[in-house]
């Protein structure tokens, strides 16, 4: 239409210096006039290079995950990559079928987070082995010769751990998530080096939200005077078991969380947390993504820094 060759089309296309900016202008608003669209599944095909990254997650309701997927997905677009994200349902199951999909879409990277209780990542080391870059964030392996990016899991046990001390808490109810991951591991051994004998502890490791509840229900009749939960989703189900036992906030037990910092906002008074930002994660994740495209494939574990936030909960 333009009487133009089609390599012409393609490099004003792709601002090309080659190109007059003339040309470029007229082939873009003829292909905005004709809504045309590159067929990426042929791009693929002739250039062997997938501009789309898998993200496998637990679960996009969740808000630390959903302020990750956002970092990423903001990064993508500036860089020119699009996005799958996949949910394992904290499934082993349909984790490996995400890993799966994403080999089949022939992806150009991964962003994992490993489900509950998952320490194999034989399908993640097939996919590293076909070229495919890994980087597993928040719930990580504890293969020395992988990828990680974290939060500062052992830093933010002892900030937790540090206030509850300082505030003469004589017994504390302590909620850790599942004792295989390396994040719970961390984060509990961290956390009980700082409260060592300065308080009674009462630990206990839940799954979700329904054992978080049941298990503080059952504590509450050794009347712990603290409550610590490790992450957002136990902190939801042990809230209710406080405040159906009719417990005030913090006259009758403190609590004090490590969150992504929504939910401790939506009790009152604020619950007192430890930030763990998924935004800020995700944004690390994404830099180290492009820097292992680039070249840098050396095994690492890179850590976001973690901060009190003081609420009204201790």
């Amino acid at each position: 239409m333009l009487g133009i060759s089609i390599s012409t089309v393609s490099r004003a296309l792709k601002d090309h210096p080659d190109i007059s900016d003339k040309t470029k202008l007229r082939v873009r608003e003829l292909a905005d006039a004709l809504d045309y669209e590159p067929n990426t599944n042929a791009i693929h095909l002739r250039t062997s290079k997938n501009n789309l990254f898998g993200l496998i997650v637990p679960s996009v309701a969740n808000f630390f995950y959903d302020s990750f997927i956002a970092a990423v997905e903001e990064e993508c677009r500036k860089s020119g990559y699009t996005l799958l994200i996949l949910q394992s349902g904290d499934d082993s199951r349909s984790e490996q079928d995400s890993v799966k999909l994403c080999r089949q879409n022939r992806v150009a990277g991964v962003f994992t987070c490993l489900t509950s209780g998952n320490t194999n990542i034989d399908l993640y080391k097939k996919l590293k082995n076909t070229g495919v870059p890994v980087i597993f964030f928040d719930k990580v392996p504890d293969d020395n010769e992988e990828i990680k990016v974290c939060m500062a899991d052992a830093g933010s046990a002892i900030i937790a751990a540090g206030t509850i001390v300082e505030k003469n808490k004589k017994k504390l109810l302590a909620l850790f998530g599942n004792p295989g991951l390396s994040i719970t591991k961390k984060r509990e051994k961290a956390f009980l080096e700082v409260t060592g004998n300065n308080l009674q502890v009462l630990v206990h490791h839940v799954d979700n939200p329904e054992e978080a509840k049941a298990v503080t229900a059952a504590a509450l009749q050794q009347q712990p005077d603290s409550l610590f939960c490790m992450s957002d989703e136990i902190l939801t189900g042990a809230m209710k078991a406080v405040l159906e036992a009719g417990l005030k906030v913090p006259d009758d037990i403190a609590v004090i969380t490590i969150s992504n910092g929504f939910i401790p906002k939506l009790y009152h008074p604020d619950i007192t947390y430890v930030e763990t930002s998924g935004y800020k994660l995700g944004k690390l994740a994404f830099t180290t993504m492009m820097e292992n495209i680039a070249g840098d494939q050396a095994p690492k574990e890179l850590i976001v820094e973690s901060v009190l936030v003081p609420g009204g909960s201790i």
